[in-house]
């Protein structure tokens, strides 16, 4: 086992791209208010005993909680038709009801800026204008001319923030999704930098061992077998490197090498790190025959993961560099203790998570048929973990 350090050189690897979820902080927030104002619609219908509001609160909720079923589109169009076309009919009929549904009003606003986040264009202006003008138009149920007057304007400048939180969200989601798509693009691009590396280096081979049978073929015929054997040899690991690598191809050559001998590379990067750092290879690591792809991307990752330990978690104890092999499989463990400084990186910015490290990460591991994940340890620590094919 050997005992060594390692050094900067990357970003942060977040637990990966938001996600949206329900959660339990979600699901509180949302319900407090819910119950709240169905408790006031309760209130407000008890004068005439109108139950219409009871009603058409929870089932706007229904239409906005329902999962698994109609998308956002289908969904804001039955809640708006519904909605708009119950009070329509009320108004026409001359049927007031007391209480137009605060409950329903809160649900079709949620909606309203879910639906200006996520839906398709353009059929997403259409159904939030129809949003909009229902959330508007349900004091109308009420039957006084002065109340409703008033109660719509309020609510005509709530559905004007829905709108602008959803607008403000689908923006962020776009900034989000280019930042991913570059940083993916990019990772395709360093790949094929590699790629590149390592067909050269076969290719030139090749051509030296092409050359010396042709000067041999005359005065020394028996060698021309181990050079026709090494020029195959060195044509099929070329073959095996572009089929692994070549569809991420985008780019032109560059200039990138690869580690000259990976746990060479490896003890370098943990020494550079400091004295909390150690590294824990395996035996049958020392013995594999790694193919090239798959060095690079060893180094890469634990290149990262100490980046990330020492810009995030500075002064963390424990840092540890594992790699083993497991039935063909070569694992890859960084983890860290608790940053002494607590736990600031848990804090989730506008939009989610950066986590854009983690994602170019994620790009060049999958390339080759690998796996990774990253997150907190349960006290306060981080572990990066990648999978990739030993051979």
């Amino acid at each position: 086992m050997d005992d060594h350090r390692s050094p900067p050189g990357g970003t942060r690897t977040a637990p990966g791209p938001h996600r949206e979820g329900p959660g339990a902080a979600k699901t509180l927030l949302f319900a407090v208010p819910a119950v709240f104002l169905w408790l006031l619609d309760l209130v407000s219908s008890e004068p005439d005993g109108s139950w219409l509001p009871l009603v058409s609160g929870p089932l706007a909720v229904a239409v906005l909680l329902v999962r698994g079923g109609p998308g956002i589109e289908a969904r804001a169009a039955v809640a708006a038709l519904a909605s708009g076309g119950l009070t329509l009919a009320l108004a026409l009929g001359g049927v007031p009801v007391g209480s137009w549904g605060l409950l329903e009003s809160f649900a079709l606003l949620v909606l309203l800026t879910v639906t200006t986040r996520t839906a398709r264009l353009p059929a997403g202006y259409v159904l939030c204008a129809l949003l909009a003008l229902a959330v508007a138009a349900a004091p109308v149920r009420t039957g006084f001319q002065s109340d409703a007057e008033t109660f719509a304007f309020v609510l005509t400048v709530a559905a004007g923030g829905a709108l602008a939180l959803g607008g403000y969200l689908r923006s962020l989601d776009g900034r989000r999704a280019l930042a991913v798509t570059s940083t993916q693009e990019e990772e395709r691009r360093r790949i094929a930098r590699d790629l590149h590396d390592f067909v050269a280096h076969h290719v030139t081979g090749i051509v030296v061992q092409a050359q010396a049978a042709r000067a041999v073929r005359e005065t020394s015929p028996e060698q021309l077998e181990p050079l026709l054997a090494g020029i195959e040899k060195a044509g099929a690991e070329t073959l095996e490197s572009m089929r692994r690598l070549v569809h991420v191809l985008r780019a032109e050559p560059g200039a990138t090498t690869r580690p000259a001998d990976l746990l060479t590379e490896l003890a370098a990067l943990v020494v550079a790190h400091g004295d909390a750092a150690t590294l824990e290879v395996s035996a049958r690591v020392r013995a594999a025959a790694l193919v090239p792809e798959v060095e690079t991307s060893v180094h890469r990752v634990v290149q990262e993961a100490l980046t990330n330990v020492t810009r995030h978690a500075p002064g963390a104890d424990d840092v540890r560099v594992r790699v083993s092999t497991d039935a063909g499989r070569l694992r890859v463990e960084v983890s860290n203790g608790p940053s002494p400084q607590g736990r600031a990186r848990d804090r989730t910015p506008p939009g989610g998570r950066g986590g854009l490290g983690l994602i170019g990460l994620r790009e060049r591991v999958e390339a080759l048929g690998g796996d990774l994940d990253a997150g907190p340890l349960p006290d306060g620590g981080w572990r990066l973990r990648a999978t990739l094919p030993a051979r």
